[in-house]
This record gives structure tokens, C-alpha cells and sequence, in this order.
């Protein structure tokens, strides 16, 4: 089985973690609001605005002027990403990363050690959240198409599991996009 770890709006959850004054406010992590900048995460809270990654920061501020903008600590993303990578490893050699913040780990071969790939799954989010303070999604499936999409179904900090028997059926009721 295949597990897709996402952690959930990255940069801005970094954010939150390191300065207790942002916690249960609006964070927009990206560029100026000002000029032509880009959001590139946005905490839940900033969510329920409509603010998403990839949108104009100035948008971003229409929809909520009470946001706070912080601009990107890129180094400091890398180096907690490379904390997580070491987290993976724990539990397989192998973990294929997407980017900062998500990366495959096959754990076909670990489930005699860990337990099954749910279990490993479970035991990924609670390792993340005691070693980094932070939470993250994992999407069970037997392949790396359906773990990707599970791992968006139940956030944030949840899992959603495809079993093999069940891919048919799951498949079958996805809408297009």
C-alpha cells in the first residue's frame, strides 16, 4: 500500500507554530499584498475567505483585510522538510517527495514491522505532530493516483484510507475535476 503525506497549509502552520500570536488568526505566506505578489499558503483560518495558494496577494487582501501577510522563509521550510523526510525513513526506505510539504511512502514492506499501512499511516501523523508540532494528512490506497486524492479527503489532520477491494466503487463517484 501506498501512503500520501500532505501536511496541512505548510508554510503558513510553520508560521503559526513559531509565533503564538498568529495562532487562530489569518496567515497569508507569499508576497506583498502591494505590489504583484503571490500567496503561496494560506492557513485554514485565512481559508475561510476564499484565500488558496497561487492567488494575487492583492486579492488576497480584498477578501480579508485583516490577514497578516508574511513574506516566505524558504530555508527554514527546506530544513523542517528535511525533518520530515528523516520521520518517513522511520518507517521506509522508500518515500518519493513531491515537494516541501508531501511525499509517497510505500510501505508495502514495513507492515510486518509497523503494523498495517492504516496503522503506519496513524503512527506517520502522531510521529510528525510530537517531533515537529505540526499537523498533516495521509491519503491509504494501493496506488500513488488514489493515495493523493485520499489524502485531501478527510483534512485537515485526518486520513482517509481506499481499501483494494473498494477502488471500483470510489473511482466510479469522483467528479471529473
Amino acid at each position: 500500500m501506498i501512503l500520501h503525506v500532505d501536511m496541512d497549509a505548510f508554510y503558513a502552520s510553520i508560521e503559526q507554530r513559531d509565533d503564538p500570536r498568529l495562532r487562530g488568526r489569518p496567515v497569508v505566506v507569499g508576497g506583498s499584498a502591494n505590489g504583484r505578489g503571490v500567496v503561496c499558503a494560506a492557513s485554514y483560518e485565512a481559508r475561510k475567505f476564499g484565500i488558496h495558494s497561487a492567488m494575487p496577494a492583492a486579492r488576497a487582501r480584498r477578501l480579508c483585510p485583516r490577514a497578516v501577510f508574511i513574506p516566505p522563509r524558504m530555508e527554514h521550510y527546506a530544513n523542517i522538510s528535511a525533518e520530515l523526510r528523516d520521520i518517513f525513513h522511520q518507517f521506509t526506505p522508500l518515500v518519493e517527495p513531491l515537494s516541501l510539504d508531501e511525499a509517497f511512502l510505500d510501505v508495502t514492506g514495513s507492515e510486518t514491522l509497523f503494523g498495517s499501512s492504516v496503522e503506519i499511516g496513524r503512527r506517520v501523523q502522531e510521529t510528525i505532530s510530537k517531533e515537529t508540532k505540526l499537523a498533516a494528512s495521509v491519503g491509504v490506497a494501493p496506488n500513488k493516483f488514489l493515495a493523493k486524492i485520499a489524502s485531501d479527503w478527510n483534512k485537515p489532520d485526518g486520513q482517509f484510507v481506499i481499501n483494494p477491494g473498494d477502488v471500483d466503487g470510489f473511482v466510479k463517484h469522483l467528479p471529473v475535476k
